[in-house]
């Protein structure tokens, strides 16, 4: 037989089956090799912000298996803005601290939030993304100072998280995508933080909150809305931060 490239005859020994007929021993070595490109992005690249959130609350927690009383430098708590605890820069690090003997607490926490996050952050972007995450950890703040009847405090992501699932759910919604197990899912982790021990005024602060913020985020997301959406984020930060100092104001303040 002949070589396919360069004619010269070869045996069937020496021969090298090619993309017609057949090619020589030498003609064979110098095939360019075609790869496929992968146009799929690793799920680090994809969601770099979930990540990096995930990480600060591993990190915080392994701090405080190793310094205990940190917890107490973290934690929020409904005692007015008057005090350290319940100061505003107390509710966004609480939501990177969790229990020191439950495990599970942070657990469950960063395994929602990797799950709602590899769905939310490709579709929103870095910012928008970062955006959502914080404005919810304000709303469950929010939801605890104003709906828990008794003093106490409170850490942990389920604020945020409950916001990120209200969030997905408006842009199931929005984009007319079968909502059924979303709300199964919210119901099911609502009827669970009224057991002892779980602030649930948190948990619906967050989610109403992330849901509004959602909605205005994949309702403008096209580019000519661009500063529909920026005002709307605007008017959202303006009102939790006007609702958080009536909220904090004493209550002889509001009547006088």
């Amino acid at each position: 037989m002949s070589c396919q490239r360069c004619e010269r005859f070869i045996c069937y020994e020496c021969s090298t089956p090619g993309a017609v007929g057949f090619l020589c021993p030498e003609d064979s070595k110098d095939r360019v090799k075609i790869q496929k490109a992968n146009f799929q992005k690793s799920a680090l690249s994809a969601t770099p912000l979930t990540f990096a959130l995930i990480g600060i609350n591993v990190v915080v927690y392994l701090l405080q298996q190793i310094f205990p009383n940190l917890i107490e430098f973290l934690l929020y708590s409904n005692v007015g803005s008057s005090s350290e605890y319940g100061s505003i820069i107390r509710v966004f690090t609480s939501a990177f601290a969790h229990s020191n003997s439950q495990i599970t607490h942070i657990a469950f926490n960063m395994l929602s939030l990797y799950i709602l996050g590899s769905q939310i952050e490709p579709i929103l972007g870095r910012w928008r993304f970062l955006t959502l995450y914080f404005f919810s950890i304000l709303g469950g703040g929010l939801g605890y100072l104003m709906l828990a009847t008794e003093f106490g405090y409170v850490v942990g992501a389920s604020g945020a998280v409950f916001g990120l699932m209200g969030a997905y759910l408006v842009f199931l919604i929005v984009l007319k995508l079968n909502t059924s197990q979303m709300f199964l899912i919210i119901g099911i982790n609502l009827v669970l933080g009224f057991l002892p021990g779980i602030a649930w005024q948190a948990h619906l602060g967050g989610l109403i909150v992330g849901a509004a913020t959602g909605y205005v985020l994949v309702s403008a997301r096209k580019t000519e809305r661009k500063t529909i959406e920026i005002l709307s984020l605007i008017g959202i930060a303006v009102g939790l931060v006007v609702i958080w100092f009536i909220a904090n104001a004493p209550v002889n303040a509001l009547y006088s």
